[in-house]
């Protein structure tokens, strides 16, 4: 990721201590939950509340620069590699979730059979099965 502080200038963002702790937090733990992005943040700046960390993640994905994720069943999820349209493998035991690569190559990985006249610009998926080290534990 680049300098944090430079991609909230670029996207015309105002700059912000909670803003810049949200992006780190997001950035150094990959497809975490709002409250565990919130306890980062609070290790990292102290006092801030719950709906300050759902604001400001809602405006970084609203401005694209990172993606929220919602696996049936699963609250929701935040990361930063962008722009790519990848997809997700997610343990059912252990909650686990990895990026996986799109299954073809090209956005949007997929082709919609009876794609009702949509011009089709993202696909998402999401495997879910037994992550190794679940799958060893039995």
């Amino acid at each position: 990721m680049i300098d944090p502080a430079a991609l909230l200038r670029q996207h015309s963002i105002p700059v912000t201590a909670q803003r810049l702790a949200v992006l780190r937090a997001v950035s150094e733990r990959p497809h975490a939950t709002v409250d565990a992005i919130a306890e980062d943040v609070r290790a990292s700046i102290g006092a801030i509340s719950q709906q300050a960390v759902y604001d400001a993640l809602g405006m970084l994905v609203k401005k694209g620069l990172i993606r929220r994720i919602q696996p049936a069943g699963s609250p929701a999820l935040y990361e930063d590699r962008i722009g790519d349209n990848h997809h997700h493998l997610i343990c059912r035991t252990c909650g686990k979730t990895v990026d996986v690569d799109c299954a073809i190559g090209s956005a949007p990985c997929l082709t919609a059979a009876g794609n009702s006249g949509f011009h089709i610009d993202e696909a998402e998926v999401i495997y879910w099965g037994t992550c190794p080290d679940c799958i060893a534990a039995k």
